[in-house]
């Protein structure tokens, strides 16, 4: 791709906004030198590692790159002979680990994240490296004894000759003899030798070495000759040691050098794993989804005027440029039919069409870089292999050229390398020069662009262009919108539809004499008059109609949110029965039991008195079959809304049920092997293999859509899912229960739970004495499959909830 047209689309913002999401400098690095790619399956490769990231986020919000650090510079220096500092090692030594950590991570992760996993196990570890760092330095960054052994003999003898050093002027400080001479009773360092601080009066009533005096000149630093050959034991010791310590560190600077191009290497695959973890980050700041990238066919298909259709393809729905503000952007949906290739948007200045132009263009590059887009599900687009944007003033005073001269040698450049597979995007083309002429132009070169079937989208002023539109396949028109109440843009984008020429409307409304305006109007092309009010009454009746689909939306919703209410209203009457029936069945339970007590009872005093038994055994029966009744448990009944299991494939717009969190949600998006779900507010991407459809109905209609919302995305590929055992759910209500039967329902749930791979579950245990939460808790800490667990949040009934968090199986 060009770089100027990258600045043009403000493609360097976007990359400046994932380079904030870097760990550290390589990783930055990367985001600024990233580029769209023009390889379909390297394009889909990235959106597949940013998909997993995503989705890895999700359930590993902790999950970093360690402690990795930038250590390029040091290690090149330790190749080229250079000896590095404690400091330096132990920022290699932590850079090592941080790799070693993530290729463990991915290698247990490798199932549900393959790309990243495959990734991560590209990572060179060099063998023995980090003990060898780890035995010589410590944490602090201090050279250990055990570094060497001849670091620990010249240590060990530098303690002893420093502490008899010590000792010794120690005792001449305490001499009453001496002491007089001193200007204070201590021992200090002149120039790394131990020294008294005499006073310069008594000089030469102390004998020794003058090594410095004060400022005043009232006190001489001096070395008594007594200990002058243990200051030089000491100090030779002392280079020894420095000697010996800068030895350890050039065999292990040298040992850091030898595997150089590994260490780099490293460095390389940790900065594109926390590059890809950047992009997911991005996506999830922008609200943004995988798109559907695809591929140009081989051949173009021939559309009704004789031109040549590319086989390119742009459907964006709900799109939103990504750089302005998420709360008032108005995403624009932008749909190219399979006979159209080129869009002429028209409309009123600051209306929107060159955010519109900005937004296709800028979108299709970060798809082609691996980025996810703000766009609606379903969204789809070709990946392009060179993209063009003519955008803005391009005034030089500098070339000495205008903006129509400016605008005409882009133009002329970008047909020089622009084809079929390009998409080229022209904002006000024909514009800065004579209208007619310009309008001429702007005509000419459509049709250049048409007849090479490069797709296209440009914006314009000139209403020729409207015509041209209308009238010449492959090309159509779109409008931005203009409210003349409010005299304000809405930028909603219109497919299909010119835009209104709005000038003497708006002349009018403020207030611009009638008969001036009525003069203006008849000076006007008859039938451009008749066309305009055709196409005011075109927008009033799509406007009536949108409100109609707006308003029937609301109340689907509304009578959706009603029945969801009747549906929970009536589990809980459900609750109720069984409970109350349950409770009736232990009662009769504990009743028949006495009774057995007693039938027992009589037949032994039968028994002594020699009398007939036969009586008995009628009772007895009866009392059986009691007992069968109340041990047969309470049965759910179905409610009109329940959940059953489809035995098809899963389809767009069907409800489904996501084993893995045991909820349920719609399919928005489907692929080969993978499908989107939306869960409430969060859209989530999963296997097919994850998710089972469900029905209203165990006798339903197959081939209905189970949720009304999806109904326009029916129609779709089905791909056959998989069915396993739905797992237990993320609760378990242990509420009234003895801590033993507690113990027993928890362990086989938590077994239950980790076979179906659910990533944390919610015991309910209540707060009362406290027994059972602590007897939980311990079961929790001991327990194998439990990472970790907390008290849950204030919303989710604080202590009387533990949240623990499984392994992954």
């Amino acid at each position: 791709m060009e770089e100027k047209t990258l600045q043009t689309l403000e493609y360097p913002k976007i990359l400046g906004h994932i380079a904030a999401y870097a760990s550290f400098s390589p990783t930055a690095e990367k985001a600024a030198a990233l580029r769209p790619t023009a390889d379909l399956s390297e394009a889909q490769r990235f959106q597949a590692e940013t998909r997993e990231a995503v989705q890895l986020l999700i359930t590993h919000p902790d999950l970093t790159i360690g402690g990795a650090r930038d250590v390029r510079e040091q290690v090149d220096l330790a190749s080229h002979a250079g000896v590095l500092t404690p400091v330096d090692l132990l920022d290699v030594k932590s850079t090592l680990i941080a790799g070693r950590t993530l290729a463990r991570t991915f290698e247990s992760l490798n199932e549900p994240y393959p790309r990243l996993a495959e990734l991560a196990a590209q990572m060179p570890l060099p063998i023995g490296l980090i003990d060898a760092i780890s035995r010589a330095i410590s944490d602090r960054g201090e050279l250990l004894d055990s570094a060497s052994p001849n670091l620990a003999i010249i240590r060990r003898d530098l303690r002893v000759v420093h502490e008899r050093l010590l000792t010794k002027m120690q005792r001449m400080v305490s001499d009453s003899n001496i002491t007089q001479y001193l200007q204070e009773k201590l021992v200090t360092q002149r120039d790394g030798r131990y020294v008294l601080p005499l006073r310069a009066d008594f000089k030469g009533r102390l004998r020794g070495i003058v090594h410095d005096q004060s400022a005043s000149g009232a006190t001489l630093f001096v070395e008594p000759l007594s200990v002058v050959e243990m200051n030089n034991e000491y100090r030779e010791l002392q280079l020894a040691e420095r000697d010996e310590e800068r030895r350890i560190l050039l065999a292990l600077s040298g040992e850091v050098g030898a595997f150089s191009h590994e260490i780099v290497a490293l460095i390389d695959i940790i900065a594109e794993i926390d590059l890809v973890l950047a992009k997911a980050k991005y996506a999830e700041e922008i609200e943004a989804l995988e798109p559907t990238l695809l591929q140009f066919p081989k051949k173009g298909h021939a559309i009704s005027g004789g031109n040549l259709h590319p086989g390119s393809v742009i459907r964006l729905y709900g799109a939103r440029h990504p750089l302005l503000d998420p709360e008032t952007v108005v995403p624009v949906d932008v749909e190219l039919d399979p006979d159209t290739f080129a869009i002429v948007i028209t409309g009123p200045n600051t209306g929107g069409k060159t955010v519109t132009l900005k937004t296709v263009g800028l979108l299709s590059l970060m798809a082609q870089s691996g980025l996810h887009i703000p766009a609606g599900s379903g969204s789809e687009i070709s990946v392009f292999e060179k993209i063009f944007a003519d955008i803005g003033d391009e005034q030089s005073i500098e070339q000495s050229l205008s903006t129509f001269s400016g605008h005409i040698t882009n133009i002329i450049r970008l047909l020089g390398q622009a084809d079929r597979r390009s998409l080229v995007i022209l904002d006000e083309l024909g514009a800065g020069t004579d209208p007619q002429e310009g309008a001429a132009l702007a005509r000419a070169l459509l049709t250049h662009l048409l007849e090479r079937s490069i797709t296209t989208l440009v914006t314009t002023h000139h209403p020729e262009l409207k015509a041209f539109a209308h009238g010449t396949p492959g090309v159509t028109n779109a409008s931005v919108e203009f409210d003349l109440e409010s005299l304000q843009p809405t930028y909603h984008l219109t497919i299909g539809l010119p835009g209104r020429s709005n000038a003497l409307a708006i002349a009018e409304r403020l207030g611009m004499p009638e008969s001036i305006v009525n003069g203006a109007r008849s000076e006007i092309n008859p039938a451009d008059l008749r066309a305009e009010d055709l196409l005011e009454e075109i927008h009033r009746q799509r406007d009536l109609a949108r409100q109609a689909r707006t308003e029937a939306e609301l109340t689907r919703q509304e009578i959706e949110n009603l029945r969801s209410d009747l549906v929970g209203r009536l589990e809980q009457i459900e609750d109720e029965r069984r409970e109350i029936l349950d409770h009736a069945r232990q009662e009769a339970k504990a009743r028949v039991e006495d009774l057995e007590q007693e039938l027992a009872a009589l037949r032994g005093a039968l028994a002594r008195a020699r009398q007939p038994l036969d009586a008995l055994d009628a009772v007895e029966t009866r009392v059986a079959d009691l007992e069968q009744e109340y041990e047969e448990p309470v049965e759910r009944l179905p409610l009109e809304d329940e959940d059953v299991i489809l035995d098809r494939p899963v389809r767009l717009g069907d409800k489904v049920r996501l084993r893995s969190l045991n909820t349920k949600g719609v399919v928005t998006s489907l692929g080969e092997n993978e499908l989107e779900v939306q869960v409430g507010n969060l859209r989530v991407r999963t296997r097919l293999s994850e998710v089972e459809a469900v029905g209203n109905d165990a006798g339903a209609d197959p081939g209905k859509v189970l949720r009304e919302t999806v109904q326009e995305n029916q129609g779709g590929e089905s791909v056959p899912a998989s069915f396993n055992a739905p797992s237990p759910g993320i609760e378990l209500d242990l509420r009234g229960q003895r801590a033993d039967d507690a113990l027993d329902q928890l362990e086989r749930y938590l077994d239950a739970a980790y076979l179906a791979g659910l990533p944390f579950v919610r015991i309910i245990h209540g707060k009362g004495t406290g027994k059972l939460r602590q007897a939980v808790r311990e079961a929790l800490a001991a327990h194998p499959h439990i990472r970790s667990y907390q008290p849950g949040g204030a919303s989710e009934g604080g202590d009387g909830v533990t949240v623990a968090k499984l392994l992954t199986n």
